[in-house]
């Protein structure tokens, strides 16, 4: 009869710990992937920022925006308070006219989360050995804000935030007004940096 070596429990239980410590990890990794907002920003090098003081919304590019009115609020809400927090003024005549523009795409991921020992084999070890995945689904959003110079009817700057949104109401109102901060951190340009 043919002898079968068995590893010892204490080199099994090695194992186990870092396949969890792998899956773990992974899973952080993915969670960590969607909370980030990428941004960037881009301007009119001939404009002169320091001249505009007063703003409005763009009713007409707002409008076609593929949103629906609930977020289109959100999103407004949220650039009126961080353009009245870098010292602008709401006007009915304004320097600069605000308007957005939205995409989005369903993402589906598929994580291979490792290899796992199970059953008893033959041979030196007594597992075999297969691995396992986990497949979700998450909504990538990219938000642009522009920035139109009223009186010449030109695009002098523009933001665009791209990230995952939430689903969850409350969650959803807190991503948008991250998406919108961490666009408007960008204006004017030349603040990024300090």
């Amino acid at each position: 009869m043919k002898k079968i070596n068995r590893l010892p429990n204490h080199t099994i239980d090695y194992y186990k710990g870092i396949l969890k410590y792998i899956g773990v990890f992974l899973t952080f990794v993915s969670i960590m992937s969607c909370v980030s907002v990428k941004v960037a920003s881009d301007y009119d090098k001939e404009a002169n920022f320091s001249e505009y003081k007063t703003f409005a919304f763009y009713k007409t590019g707002i409008d076609k925006a593929e949103i629906s009115d609930l977020d289109k609020r959100r999103i407004l809400r949220a650039i009126e308070t961080e353009m009245l927090n870098k010292g602008f003024t709401k006007s009915e005549t304004p320097d600069l006219l605000v308007s957005i523009f939205t995409k989005s795409r369903e993402k589906v991921n598929v994580n291979n989360s490792g290899y796992y020992p199970y059953g008893y084999g033959w041979g030196w070890s007594p597992y075999y050995w297969g691995s396992y995945n986990t497949v979700t689904t998450s909504t990538e959003g990219v938000l642009y804000i522009d920035l139109i110079d009223a009186n010449k009817k030109e695009l002098v700057w523009q933001g665009v935030g791209t990230g995952y949104i939430s689903q969850n109401t409350n969650k959803k109102e807190e991503r948008i007004k991250e998406f919108v901060t961490l666009i408007m951190e960008k204006y004017p340009p030349g603040t990024e940096n300090k």
